[in-house]
Order: C-alpha cells, then structure tokens, then sequence
C-alpha cells in the first residue's frame, strides 16, 4: 500500500526531466550533424541550403564563432562530434523508457564535460572583443545577452542533468544489500 505508493511516486517524480532530457538528446542530433560539423567539414560537403541556414544564424545573431570557429572552439566541436555524439542516441533511448539507472555515471561525465565547454564559450561571448574578427561579432551588451541566450541551454540542460543524477533518490539511491 502506502510503501509501494511512495516508491512509484519517487519514480514517477523525474518523468517531465527524464522527457525533457530525452528530447534535449534527440534535437541535439541533427543540431550536431546538420550544424555544428559544418565548422569542422570541408565547405561544400553539406547542402547549400543548410550553408545558408548556418550563415544566417551567425548574421542574425552575431555568432562568428560558427563561421570562423577559434581553434579552442574547433576542439569542443571535435568533442561534441566523437564524444557526445556517439551518446546521444543511448541517452535518447534510456531517458524516453525511463528509470534506466545505468545512464546516471554517462549522463554525469556528459553532463559535467557539456558544463565545462559551456563556460568557456560564454565567458567568451561575454568578455572577448569581436571588433577584429573577420565575421560580425556581438558589438553591444544587448547583442552579447542575446547570443548567450542562444548557448544558455546547452549550460542549463546539462546542469539540470547533473544534479537530477547526483541528488534525485531514483539515480542516486544505492540498493541496500540484505545481510544473511
């Protein structure tokens, strides 16, 4: 009754974040295939419109960084291609079925190392100065906040990844050994 009651509600407690997760996962996909490895593919190997849907996105919301990546940024991208890349389709698939407590250690390291980048990338938008870069840059705070915004969630999912995996009781709970 009440034991079991308790035990399906914890759960069921993760379930909107365990969607979310999973649809976080699944748009990353395409995102990486279709955008993200354009800065790192020889010009010419995606379709032109996806060229275009790149270079728009860099004019309108003054990300040069996609069009003429620093070698810093070359290497996330390496990383989101060969690391995170491979993880994806695991993560989509342990967090649409739910209570699959063996993507909490992945789900940690991919977490953490996302977070990581994420830092480095906005620190970057906030503080660097884009007046010599080749591709137009953010020029006003305004602009700065709005290309954040853009890169937010890529901080804000992983983190909320993190902590569901370290401190929600249905990934963090050990399983108690029963003494003979």
């Amino acid at each position: 009754g009440a034991v079991g009651g308790a035990g399906a509600a914890m759960a069921a407690g993760p379930r909107w974040r365990e969607r979310l997760f999973a649809l976080y996962f699944l748009s990353h996909i395409p995102v990486t295939l279709l955008i993200d490895l354009q800065a790192l593919l020889p010009a010419g190997l995606h379709p032109r419109g996806l060229t275009e849907l790149l270079q728009w996105y860099a004019a309108t919301f003054r990300d040069p960084m996609m069009l003429q990546p620093p070698e810093w940024f070359k290497a996330f991208i390496y990383c989101e291609a060969f690391l995170q890349m491979p993880f994806f389709p695991f993560a989509v698939y342990a967090f649409l079925k739910g209570g699959c407590k063996w993507i909490r250690t992945p789900a940690i390291i991919y977490s953490t190392h996302v977070a990581t980048t994420l830092f480095a990338i906005l620190a970057h938008i906030l503080f660097h100065d884009f007046s010599e870069s080749e591709h137009l840059g953010p020029q006003t705070q305004r602009e700065r906040l709005i290309l954040l915004s853009i890169y937010a969630p890529y901080l804000l999912i992983p983190l909320l990844i993190l902590f569901t995996m370290l401190y929600n009781p249905h990934y963090n709970h050990v399983e108690k050994r029963k003494r003979k």
